[in-house]
């Protein structure tokens, strides 16, 4: 019983973190465009767990660090953030 809850804790944790990073993403992009695409959302979500998973939920934290991190970024993120101007 206890390990069925455990894992559906984690599950759950774990979804919370996907979802957080999608609103960040979504907040992001919105930011910078005007309306973040799913593409664009996608681009950033492994680069976010990746290098800054540290910082979720924490919205500012993350696109801080995403642009501390711009070297490290997949070549999919860097081109949101070069398109955002960020």
């Amino acid at each position: 019983m206890k390990a069925r809850f455990l894992r559906s804790a984690g599950v759950k944790s774990r979804a919370r973190r996907a979802s957080t990073v999608g609103l960040f993403l979504t907040l992001f992009a919105s930011a910078a465009h005007g309306q973040g695409t799913a593409d664009q959302r996608r681009a950033c979500t492994p680069d976010v767990y990746r290098l800054c998973a540290g910082e979720i939920p924490n919205v500012r934290a993350i696109t801080a660090c995403l642009r501390r991190n711009r070297s490290s970024l997949s070549e999919a993120c860097r081109s949101v953030f070069e398109q955002a101007g960020g």
